[in-house]
């Protein structure tokens, strides 16, 4: 199979699907990888690292793309909707709930579109979302604390206080991995860290490997509503599977935090799990609603290129080639946890909860 790995153009995104290491795989199971000169500029990996993993280096977009399997790490951007065709076997995050355009433009071009974050383990965890979600995890809280500085409109708190001084208080809507990996950076700094959610077992867990200024509170309105009135800062961390986030955190409930108070939201690629998120970008990453700052920028992870391809390249090579060395179709029917991943294919939507969204109709995948 002829697969293409384009340079991601979303705003400041230096991620790259694959490493050098990732496309020696691909490449050593007799597929043709083409990379567009310098798409793994940013994330550290130069033009002849790929050369040398066996991929053939093209000079332009529309040469990746001409592939018969896309690698991603971001979903199309509109100027590349020009692109997509059909046959084309797109693997890629999609979060097409949050992204009605695009996935018109999928089903209108008979895409073959698979989602990283809807790939499915039996015991119900997502294998290429993890990663992703550890790493935005981890900087939620330090985007946080960065805009708790009072010179970038903040509270002027720092997390962990000092002696004498009361900490931060951090507040995580949502117990999942974005929500520990953020609780673990927020008690390293020595802030007062709450988690709510509504899975008790969860809760149960969390509490048993959590040490520190922690404590967890069963999520309903009431106890999320108090809980972000006292917050300094609020993360929302929560995910519906393939679905819309549900707004939990509403603007009433911001409209009581302090002024420069934080909203960190990394459910904004589905949405946003609060009600005044809207996505925002590198470039232009925070503005503030009722004088509390909120910073919700889509692509996160991209602002940390190297660990996020590595740790992705990681999880996603083994499905990039099981779906090259058997096609999509006989992938999907051979392996039910990469069938979840399917959303669009052959000019229907094949994933539930994105027909849901739009009020589209939902067409099972029958090869």
């Amino acid at each position: 199979m002829v697969i293409g790995l384009p340079k991601e153009i979303k705003d400041r995104e230096n991620r790259v699907a694959a490493t050098p290491s990732g496309v020696r795989e691909l490449a050593s199971n007799g597929h043709q990888v083409l990379v567009e000169s310098g798409a793994g500029v940013g994330s550290g990996f130069a033009d002849p690292q790929y050369v040398a993993a066996g991929a053939q280096i093209v000079p332009t977009a529309a040469d990746a793309w001409a592939a018969d399997m896309v690698i991603k790490v971001k979903e199309p951007q509109p100027s590349e909707y020009e692109y997509l065709r059909p046959n084309l076997l797109l693997f890629t995050y999609l979060h097409l709930a949050a992204a009605e355009s695009l996935t018109h433009e999928l089903v209108r071009r008979q895409v073959t579109g698979i989602a990283y974050e809807t790939v499915e383990l039996p015991n119900g965890t997502l294998p290429l979302l993890t990663p992703m979600s550890e790493v935005a995890g981890r900087m939620a809280t330090q985007m946080a604390a960065y805009y708790l500085m009072q010179p970038h409109g903040g509270l002027g708190k720092l997390p962990g206080g000092v002696p004498g001084v009361l900490p931060a208080r951090f507040v995580i809507v949502g117990g999942g991995v974005v929500g520990i990996n953020a609780a673990k950076m927020a008690l390293g700094l020595g802030a007062e860290v709450l988690i709510l959610d509504t899975n008790l077992d969860r809760l149960r867990y969390l509490d048993d490997v959590l040490t520190g200024r922690f404590t967890t509170q069963a999520a309903d309105h009431a106890r999320i509503a108090e809980s972000v009135r006292t917050a300094d800062v609020v993360i929302g961390a929560v995910l519906v599977k393939g679905a819309r986030a549900p707004h939990l955190v509403t603007r009433e409930m911001i409209s009581t935090m302090q002024a420069g108070s934080v909203v960190v939201d990394v459910a904004v690629d589905q949405g946003g799990c609060i009600e005044t998120t809207r996505a925002t970008t590198h470039s232009d990453p925070v503005y503030t609603v009722d004088n509390v700052v909120h910073y919700c920028v889509a692509n996160m992870p991209g602002a940390v290129p190297n660990t996020s391809t590595i740790a992705l390249s990681n999880a996603t090579v083994p499905y990039m080639k099981t779906l090259a060395n058997l096609g999509a179709e006989a992938a999907i029917q051979a392996d039910p946890v990469l069938a979840k991943g399917l959303t669009t294919y052959r000019g229907a939507i094949t994933y539930p909860a994105v027909a849901e969204a739009f009020g589209l109709e939902y067409v099972p995948f029958a090869a």
